[in-house]
């Protein structure tokens, strides 16, 4: 005989199942479509240099121009002390540059949606051993 407590149980199991899944599912999507708006980043190495409105770098892209950006102040203090960094820059654009070939918002939104559909399938699978253990 299944007690109120077990429904409860069932009920929690089932809702965490199903909001795991499909909100990782979605966010998965998400992720897809922020990695592909994000577009093609080519590493190169890149001249820091001081001016006037802050620290500037400089490099040439795969056109042999010369492009150049203002640092932020997180990329100004991970590359403190530096005269040259390993830098990413944007394909097709002038003056896009950052410090890392993937975006933190795709892998933040990979990582959360990875979570989630973690989460429901350890809730499905609790669930069905539950169901199997009980019957």
């Amino acid at each position: 005989m299944i007690s109120e407590m077990d429904n409860a149980l069932d009920a929690v199991l089932e809702i965490f199942s199903w909001v795991g899944l499909g909100l990782g599912a979605v966010l998965a999507g998400l992720a897809l479509v922020l990695y592909l708006f994000d577009g093609t980043w080519l590493p190169t190495r890149a001249v820091i240099e001081d001016a006037e409105s802050g620290r500037l770098v400089r490099w040439f892209d795969e056109d042999g121009e010369v492009n150049e950006a203002r640092l932020s102040r997180e990329q100004e203090h991970a590359l403190v002390g530096k005269g040259m960094a390993d830098i990413f820059y944007r394909r097709g654009y002038r003056g896009r540059m950052r410090l890392t070939q993937g975006s933190p918002a795709v892998r933040a939104v990979g990582l959360l949606a990875a979570g989630l559909a973690g989460l429901g399938l350890l809730t499905l699978i609790t669930s069905w051993v539950l169901l199997f253990v009980r019957g």
